[in-house]
């Protein structure tokens, strides 16, 4: 009696399963980049937000450099001058360069956080950017730190050539005052000179892995 085998042979099994194509995962540098310029967002967010507390402090000081004084013009007589930021049209620069610079890093400092917050929001037309700006407002704020210290240098040493007398021996709060507004001025212009190394650094990085 002949047997009934209903084995298949091995040529014809076969798996009706079809494999799951998944999606390879991303190489172990591709982490590391967007570390790295993570990394870099938040150094840029920092630097915006410490130019901003300077831009400020800046101003604030520079306006409140109000002084007056009593002036022996005649044996027995005495007349009453103010020294103040707004008689020089220097220093109205000054505060102006600085208000702007403040508003400046405030805004691009919320967009900072925003692009380091979101994936891929640092990208390089955001840097370009703001290379851009940043190094118009640097451009402003160093000329506004040349005129107030031209004019600041005057008060504090004099001219003897063109007979300008020296008023900080007189004027020591107003001085005072607008010592320190300049060099918060210059920490600024410094900090914006390291905003522009950053974002041209970190567009460096990015057209070199291209």
């Amino acid at each position: 009696m002949a047997s009934n085998d209903t084995t298949s042979p091995p040529h014809a099994a076969f798996s009706m399963e079809v494999p799951l194509k998944t999606s390879a995962p991303p190489p172990p540098e591709y982490g590391s980049r967007a570390r790295t310029f993570k990394k870099h967002a938040v150094v840029d967010t920092l630097l915006r937000v410490f130019l901003f507390a300077l831009a400020v402090a800046s101003v604030v000081v520079m306006v409140t450099s109000e002084e007056t004084k009593q002036i022996p013009v005649a044996p027995g007589r005495v007349i009453s001058r103010t020294a103040k930021f707004s008689n020089s049209p220097a220093y109205i620069y000054f505060v102006a360069a600085l208000s702007v610079a403040a508003l400046y890093s405030f805004i691009t400092g919320v967009v900072s956080i925003m692009a380091w917050m979101k994936p891929g929001g640092n990208s390089a037309n955001l840097k370009f950017r703001l290379v851009i700006l940043d190094s118009l407002v640097l451009g402003i704020v160093a000329a506004a730190l040349g005129a107030s210290s031209g004019v600041g240098y005057i008060g504090l040493k004099g001219n003897s050539h063109s007979n300008w007398t020296k008023i900080c021996g007189r004027y020591d709060t107003y001085c005072t005052h607008f010592k320190i507004s300049i060099l918060l001025s210059l920490i600024a212009s410094i900090t914006l000179l390291l905003l522009v190394w950053l974002s041209v650094y970190v567009l460096s990085k990015k057209v070199a892995r291209r």
